[in-house]
């Protein structure tokens, strides 16, 4: 439509430097065919539009220059006047009416106005030998173009939390380059929800895939309140290898009405059962397979079944990134990371990010 927007269907090249990591994937997997929900990228000219022509450029410039970043107090308050700063300056008539005709158009895929994820997605993500993950802000549930431009620029405020801030000052990322990209998308009603991995995270192993699944939206498990299913398969075979029934006593589910997520408990019958069937299993296990292959080293993905869609449609993919452990150059046996992560040792962080709220 314009430089300021791409849809992820536009077979746009998936370009890092427009449109930041997370929005690079998405495109990238949807030119490959994948079943991403669907959706558009507010690229990184638009967020440079508004910064140089605000004038901000230079203020964030000099704000970043005063922080000491073992002082936590000076990079909260810097971090405080940037985002202040990138919410309360106007945003450009001509760029408004660009995001304006396409979440119009967007929503004419749809039978009428449906709920949208708004979701940062920046150009130093998922680096090599960087992790942001969690670092920027991700907004659920929004309906209507006013909230959704509001947290188009909320996602851009949020280049400067604080916890971002220290950490490329900490590993000596610049901001000279620096950009955010957003990502607009339609919510997935999940009715199971979890992560998969190309290979064993407890050991390297790449013969294997490693599921984890769970009821409703992926919180529970984020937060540890629910265990997970967690099944290890063989990739060629996709045979299941080892299997545990996780506790899934609880689930957060979409409610409509108030455009929120609520927590209700799972009948003893559910609970006690696997929440993936064979062929639902067989479809995760593929799907990791193909992103896989389109990406050429071992994948992390996160994935959902929407309840709104018919079975064997109602698998989609909503990100998928490289394992960075065992796959790094001259990487070692690596020790089992902190209690925040599930039964198969990996981090479930990123089903709040598309789910409920990374």
């Amino acid at each position: 439509m314009s430089d300021y927007v791409v849809f992820f269907d536009s077979g746009h090249d998936p370009a890092l430097e427009l449109l930041g990591g997370k929005c690079a994937s998405l495109v990238s997997m949807t030119t490959a065919g994948m079943p991403v929900p669907p959706g558009f990228a507010v690229t990184t000219a638009a967020f440079d539009h508004f910064v140089d022509g605000s004038g901000l450029r230079a203020e964030i410039r000099d704000r970043l220059a005063e922080i000491d970043p073992d002082d936590v107090a000076s990079v909260d308050r810097a971090s405080e006047q940037i985002r202040d700063a990138i919410e309360s300056r106007e945003v450009p008539e001509d760029m408004h009416g660009v995001l304006r005709t396409a979440y119009d158009e967007l929503m004419t895929r749809f039978a009428g106005e449906v709920p949208v994820a708004v979701r940062s997605s920046a150009t130093a993500e998922d680096l090599p030998d960087a992790s942001f993950a969690g670092q920027q802000d991700t907004y659920l549930w929004l309906t209507g173009y006013p909230e959704v431009s509001h947290h188009v620029r909320r996602c851009w405020a949020s280049l400067y939390t604080s916890r971002a801030i220290t950490y490329r000052l900490r590993n000596s990322i610049p901001e000279d380059d620096l950009s955010m990209a957003v990502a607009v998308q339609k919510m997935v009603n999940a009715r199971v929800s979890g992560v998969a991995m190309t290979m064993d995270p407890s050991n390297g192993d790449r013969s294997k895939i490693v599921v984890d699944a769970s009821w409703g939206v992926g919180e529970m498990v984020v937060s540890g309140q629910v265990t997970p299913d967690n099944l290890m398969l063989d990739k060629v075979m996709l045979s299941v290898v080892r299997e545990h029934i996780g506790d899934k006593h609880a689930e957060l589910v979409p409610d409509a009405a108030s455009g929120s997520l609520l927590e209700r408990e799972v009948e003893p019958e559910r609970q006690a059962v696997r929440c993936l069937t064979d062929t639902e299993l067989h479809a995760v296990a593929s799907m990791a397979k193909r992103a896989e292959r389109h990406y050429g080293c071992p994948q992390d993905i996160e994935w959902a079944l929407d309840a709104d869609l018919p079975d064997g449609d109602n698998l989609l993919l909503l990100q998928s990134r490289p394992e960075t452990v065992h796959s790094a150059p001259g990487a070692g046996p690596t020790p089992a990371p902190p209690s925040t992560s599930g039964p198969t040792g990996f981090s479930l962080s990123g089903l709040t990010t598309s789910l409920i709220g990374r």
